[in-house]
C-alpha cells in the first residue's frame, strides 16, 4: 500500500508539474490568501481524485471531457474578463486598494474548488488516476495523488507568494486577469482542437493575453488623454 502511494504521489506531482492547474495555482496566490487557494485546491483534489479512482477501480471509463473542457475555458475566460475589468475600475484610485473579484474568503473558496475541479476533470492526471486505480488498490491511489496534487499547487503557491511580493497590486491584477485568459484560452483549445497538440495550443492561446493586453494599453492611454484638464490661455494686460 505504501508503494502505490508514493507512486501515486510521484506520477501526480511530477504531471502536474507546469500544467494548466499548476499555472491557475500561482495566479490565484497572485491575488488571494495563500491558504485560502490551498484549502480550495486541496478540496477539489480530494473530489476529483475520488471520482478518478471510482472511476478506474469500479467502471473503467471516463467522463464527458470535452464537454467539461469547454466549461472549465469558458468559466476561465470570464474570470479572466472579470479581473481585467476590477483592475480598470479602480485604475486612477492609488489611494484605494483594487479590487480582487470575490473579496470574502468563502466565494474566494468556492471559486477556487469550482476552477480547480472543473480544470482537473479530464485532465492527463485525472486519466493518470484512473489508470493507477485499475491496477493498484484505490484508496492507496487515491491519497497519494491527493497528496502529489497539493504539492505542485503548494509549489506554484510559493512561487506566487514571492513574486507577489515585489509587484504592485495593480500590476498583479491585470497579470492575473491575463493568466486567466491564456489558461482558458489553452483549455478551449485543446478541446476544441486536439490535433494541435500541447505546443500548438500553448502558442496559439497566447494570442488572446497579448491582444487583450494591448487593448488593455490603448484603453489606458486614452483614458489619461481624457482625464487630462484642458490648457486655460492666459490674458496679458488687455
Amino acid at each position: 500500500m505504501i508503494a502505490a502511494i508514493l507512486l501515486s504521489f510521484g506520477v501526480l506531482f511530477v504531471a502536474e508539474l507546469g500544467d494548466k492547474s499548476q499555472l491557475m495555482a500561482l495566479t490565484f496566490a497572485l491575488r488571494y490568501r495563500w491558504w485560502i487557494v490551498l484549502g480550495g485546491i486541496t478540496v477539489a483534489s480530494v473530489l476529483v481524485n475520488l471520482i478518478a479512482v471510482g472511476v478506474g477501480h469500479f467502471l473503467g471509463a471516463a467522463l464527458p471531457t470535452d464537454l467539461i473542457a469547454l466549461c472549465t475555458g469558458i468559466i476561465l475566460l470570464i474570470v479572466g474578463v472579470w479581473t481585467l475589468w476590477a483592475a480598470r475600475h479602480e485604475e486612477g484610485e492609488p489611494d484605494e486598494p483594487a479590487v480582487t473579484g470575490p473579496a470574502s474568503p468563502g466565494r474566494v473558496f468556492v471559486l477556487v474548488i469550482s476552477s480547480f475541479l472543473l480544470a482537473e476533470l479530464g485532465d492527463r492526471t485525472m486519466f493518470a488516476t484512473i489508470a493507477l486505480a485499475s491496477n493498484h488498490s484505490w484508496p492507496a491511489v487515491w491519497a497519494g495523488s491527493v497528496a502529489g496534487m497539493v504539492a505542485a499547487g503548494g509549489l506554484a503557491i510559493a512561487v506566487g507568494i514571492t513574486v507577489g511580493k515585489h509587484i504592485p497590486e495593480r500590476a498583479i491584477a491585470v497579470a492575473s486577469g491575463l493568466l486567466f485568459l491564456y489558461i482558458g484560452a489553452a483549455t478551449l483549445l485543446g478541446a476544441l482542437a486536439p490535433d494541435l497538440g500541447k505546443l500548438g495550443e500553448y502558442s496559439i492561446a497566447a494570442v488572446v493575453p497579448l491582444v487583450a493586453g494591448a487593448v488593455w494599453g490603448l484603453l489606458g492611454r486614452s483614458r489619461r488623454g481624457s482625464q487630462e484638464p484642458e490648457e486655460t490661455p492666459s490674458l496679458h494686460g488687455h
